[in-house]
């Protein structure tokens, strides 16, 4: 029956980020949907908080302490899931920040800051996890989170978007490069999300309604409004799917 296909009972990974904003929704759609997962980031008591909600619905979920920006740290969170779980069958990367200020006055620390986590990281992470699912001949999922910025400059963002366009190229070249092992990787792209990242902008009533004006859907996005996606990447349902960006903005790119 095809809604088995959507199922990820049995099935476990990590989300990244999952203590707060995109992430957290996405994880939470993942544990809906009979997933066992890790869930990563720096805040220990969001991640607390976040696990202990999600265990409402049933699946086991482990909170992991990590600052994906460390080398080091990533292989100990791969290293953690395979402990917890015995294997990983899909990775979801959606630990990500963002520094504001005119591209004039952009600092080298704040740049390399947001690259470092947003995208060096986001590919070292996936390399980790590819290589536990090639050894263990897993046919995995590997969903990134780009951005709108992945196809727009936006305003003051210029590093956020440099790595946003990286993470939808990156994405594609490891599509190809692990097509052979049965590895899917994939990524969504959110248009406007009202979540710690963009509360700076939605917060500035002149921003939020010209971008609220450009939505043909007329509204902002709820990071729950991913989560359908997120279980169909991850899932059976989306096998001959792989190094597409599918972008989740209310039909913002149409307008």
């Amino acid at each position: 029956m095809i809604l088995e296909k959507f199922s990820l009972r049995g099935r476990s990974g990590i989300v990244t980020g999952g203590g707060s904003g995109l992430g957290k929704g996405i994880a939470t759609a993942l544990v809906q949907a009979g997933a066992s997962l890790v869930i990563a980031a720096r805040g220990v008591e969001r991640l607390q908080q976040a696990a202990g909600e999600m265990r409402a619905f049933g699946g086991p979920v482990v909170p992991v302490q990590a600052d994906l920006s460390r080398m080091e740290q990533i292989q100990s969170l791969v290293n953690r899931t395979i402990q917890e779980f015995g294997k990983i069958e899909f990775l979801v990367n959606a630990a990500g920040i963002v520094r504001r200020a005119p591209a004039e006055e952009h600092s080298e620390a704040h740049w390399d800051e947001v690259l470092t986590l947003n995208l060096k990281s986001l590919f070292f992470l996936s390399q980790a996890a590819a290589r536990e699912m090639i050894a263990r001949k897993i046919k995995g999922k590997i969903i990134n989170i780009a951005s709108l910025m992945s196809v727009q400059g936006g305003q003051t963002v210029a590093s956020y978007a440099a790595s946003k366009g990286g993470v939808a190229q990156v994405t594609k070249a490891m599509a190809n490069d692990w097509a052979k092992y049965g590895i899917r990787v994939n990524a969504i792209g959110p248009g406007w999300y009202l979540t710690d990242l963009t509360r700076p902008v939605f917060e500035n009533p002149e921003r939020s309604r010209a971008i609220t004006a450009r939505i043909p859907l007329g509204r902002w996005g709820d990071p729950e409004d991913l989560g359908g996606l997120a279980v169909f990447l991850a899932s059976d349902a989306s096998d001959y799917i792989t190094g597409q960006v599918i972008f989740v903005d209310g039909g913002l790119l149409a307008s």
